[in-house]
């Protein structure tokens, strides 16, 4: 089985970066960021000297949106505060399996680059957080169609040592009170413990809909989080 230490998760942006995804990211130093159209997460050390700083700073340009997640350290005070978001960072159980097989969810389908442009638009009308053009790229991302209509979708992000993120879970507004959310969540978690991963996710913290629907899925709370977000000097 992939290591399960939960530690990795206390900084999952920079462990995916560093790991699975390294062939998206951008680097300067020991600062990081994902390429272009895929994500705007960026990372930095647990220690970052002012130099650390001024290259992340560097490799994003001046003035650029450098979405921090969860990191626990704040930047120079010359980087302007653009938002706070508190959450929270649900867990799989340990050996916890989905409460029904995969198999019996049919209409799962799996999308792919022919399928951006109606993702991009369901996610413009969900906002169920941020998604880019390339934001695929990160892992497999699952939907359910409705007479040829994308209403649904939810897929995988961030990739930290022996762990899969679940995200982008979004319903159309026409399309909800069907259960089309935890299918999809669901079938993710099937996906993801064949592979000997664990599923983690993250939430809004005032999203108490969408937290309830993990936590009767099977997801466990580990803790909170503050997402944060700046732009460079």
């Amino acid at each position: 089985m992939a290591d399960r230490d939960d530690a990795v998760l206390d900084d999952p942006v920079g462990e995916s970066l560093r790991g699975h995804h390294a062939h998206l990211a951008r680097r300067r130093g020991r600062a990081a960021t994902y390429l272009p159209g895929v994500a705007t997460f960026s990372a930095v050390s647990t220690d970052p000297d002012p130099g650390e700083w001024a290259d992340l700073a560097r490799l994003l340009g001046r003035g650029e949106f450098a979405d921090l997640f969860s990191c626990p350290v704040l930047p120079p005070p010359d980087w302007e505060p653009v938002f706070v978001l508190d959450g929270l960072q649900l867990l799989w159980p340990d050996g916890g399996s989905p409460d029904r097989p995969a198999e019996t969810d049919t209409g799962v389908v799996e999308l792919g680059a022919d399928d951006v442009p109606e993702m991009l638009d369901l996610v413009e009308r969900t906002r169920p957080g941020p998604f880019w053009p390339r934001t695929r790229e990160l892992g497999t991302y699952l939907g359910i169609r409705d007479g040829g209509r994308l209403v649904a979708m939810a897929g995988e992000r961030l990739r930290p040592p022996g762990w899969t993120e679940i995200s982008a879970v979004c319903t159309a507004p026409d399309a909800r009170g069907r259960g089309h959310a935890a299918r999809l969540v669901r079938a993710l978690v099937a996906r993801i413990l064949a592979r000997s991963e664990r599923p983690f996710l993250h939430v809004a913290e005032a999203n108490t809909g969408a937290i309830a629907l993990y936590e009767r899925l099977g997801f466990e709370v580990r803790g909170h989080v503050t997402f944060r977000g700046f732009r460079t000097p």
